[in-house]
């Protein structure tokens, strides 16, 4: 399709013609003065298209088509959990106890939704194992930061001053160095053996006196679990520094494994993730943040709690680090997730690991005799293979991306972790078929057949798409992100 036959919602513009017809405006214009101030009313009406509500509906259904989601095809990004977002979710979140209340109202009038987010602070407790969850951070790497702070913080008020170092490991997700920068602290990065998994000995060299933290998630991003979990636990908190669980890959560990069990202190989820809340596109996002005890202090301000069977919102908190996103976290989000963990309950929460954990190794041991396979071992959730193979061919890891989409499948995530070379981060979630996933499989090596036959033909994909290969450089440092007519 070309933009010939596909014309933007500008060029359609004709005079007059209206697709919506706004109430009469009865405010007066000197109340409007007073209320808003003069430099910010219009002067002159907004250069926005003038079309038919026809016209505007097939415009955005037309875009849409232009998009790939979890409900139009197969989405295998590994490390983000594109799995299906149940539409009862979508219903209740569309209730209007929840979603006709204001976040300014008074505490007594929405005890409903407050008891809800109570009752998802108190499963998020028992599905982590920790003490006290707060639902304030908005996704993940704010989760992260938040969590970083009251380390910071908790370390500050024992005195301990020099402790600036939050360790990484070399495959971690590359928020979490980050997150640790603006929270003031230097990383430190952990080598992984040969294995995939965290190298011990690199990590009692690293281990110090100016530790702050250790940022992990287990299983880790290469889809291994870290099974020396509590030898690192007890090598960090001997040398007075906390665990950080970085809640990205859950997924895979639901109902047999808890952070908490395995000495975290801190704990960030993603319920727009493991909770089938929608994401991508930036966002909404839910980054909920638990802790042990001895952090509960700390917790961002007000803490929602039960007090004489009403839920209010606590301010008293002296040692707070302060309130982190206004209101109490996106909402929505929040709704999604608690429709999912009661629908789901105890034993189906234990069937998503153990099916998002079969779809991995299933697809991998498929792939392995086509592809490079790093760390030939079990998986977790996800599994990462190598396109070094397909390099020697001609055939970078992007091409393979690239040819995906001409399968009508999204790429997985490439050239992450780092600390591989030409990586294929593959997550199919619980949610797909196996049919499905076999024509995933079948997809990847009719790729890798065609490298070797003829590389040409996925050097040049995708061929089928409305936007073929881009200048990608390009288009991320200088995207044209408004409507231009050249």
């Amino acid at each position: 399709m070309t933009n010939q036959d596909f014309p933007l919602i500008f060029e359609l513009s004709q005079e007059s013609r209206t697709g919506f017809s706004l109430p009469e405006f009865d405010i007066p214009e000197s109340d409007v003065d007073d209320m808003i101030g003069d430099e910010f009313v219009r002067t002159k009406d907004a250069e926005l298209p003038e079309v038919s509500e026809l016209q505007i509906m097939r415009h955005y259904t037309a875009l849409s088509k232009r998009n790939h989601g979890v409900d139009s095809g197969f989405y295998p990004l590994g490390s983000c959990t594109m799995k299906y977002n149940p539409k009862m979710n979508e219903d209740v979140a569309r209730l209007t106890g929840f979603s006709h209340i204001h976040p300014y109202q008074a505490p007594e009038t929405i005890q409903g939704a407050l008891g809800l987010m109570y009752d998802l602070q108190e499963s998020l407790v028992n599905i982590t194992g920790m003490n006290t969850v707060t639902l304030q951070p908005a996704a993940g790497a704010h989760g992260e930061w938040t969590g970083l702070m009251m380390i910071r913080a908790f370390h500050e008020a024992n005195g301990d001053f020099d402790r600036t170092k939050v360790i990484v490991p070399d495959s971690a997700h590359g928020t979490n160095p980050a997150s640790a920068t603006v929270a003031g602290f230097e990383a430190v990065t952990v080598k992984s053996d040969e294995r995939g998994l965290v190298d011990l000995e690199d990590l009692k060299r690293v281990v110090d006196h100016q530790t702050a933290a250790l940022m992990l998630t287990n299983p880790n991003t290469l889809g291994l679990f870290e099974e020396n979990i509590l030898e690192m636990a007890a090598i960090i908190h001997e040398a007075g520094g906390k665990l950080y669980y970085d809640g990205a890959n859950l997924n895979a560990i639901l109902g047999y494994a808890r952070p908490g069990d395995m000495g975290f202190d801190v704990v960030h989820l993603n319920l727009h993730k493991t909770f089938t809340g929608p994401h991508g596109g930036g966002g909404p996002g839910s980054g909920p943040v638990g802790v042990t005890e001895e952090f509960a202090p700390y917790l961002p301000a007000p803490l929602l709690v039960k007090e004489k069977g009403q839920y209010v919102f606590d301010d008293d908190r002296p040692d707070s680090i302060g309130r982190v996103k206004p209101y109490y976290g996106n909402f929505g989000i929040n709704v999604r997730a608690y429709t999912y963990i009661r629908t789901m309950g105890p034993e189906g929460l234990k069937k998503v690991s153990e099916y998002a954990v079969l779809n991995a190794n299933y697809m991998m041991r498929r792939l392995q005799d086509e592809f490079d396979l790093p760390f030939d071992q079990h998986c977790k959730h996800e599994f990462v293979l190598s396109g070094k193979r397909q390099k020697k061919l001609g055939v970078r890891t992007l091409d393979i991306a690239k040819r995906l989409l001409d399968f009508g499948y999204h790429p997985p995530t490439i050239y992450f972790p780092i600390n591989v070379e030409e990586a294929l981060m593959v997550e199919p979630t619980e949610t797909e078929s196996k049919e499905t996933l076999d024509a995933f499989i079948d997809a990847m090596i009719q790729i890798s057949n065609e490298a070797k036959e003829d590389p040409e033909k996925v050097q040049d994909a995708p061929h089928t798409t409305i936007v073929s290969r881009m200048d990608e450089t390009l288009a991320a440092r200088k995207p044209v992100l408004s409507y231009t007519k050249e």
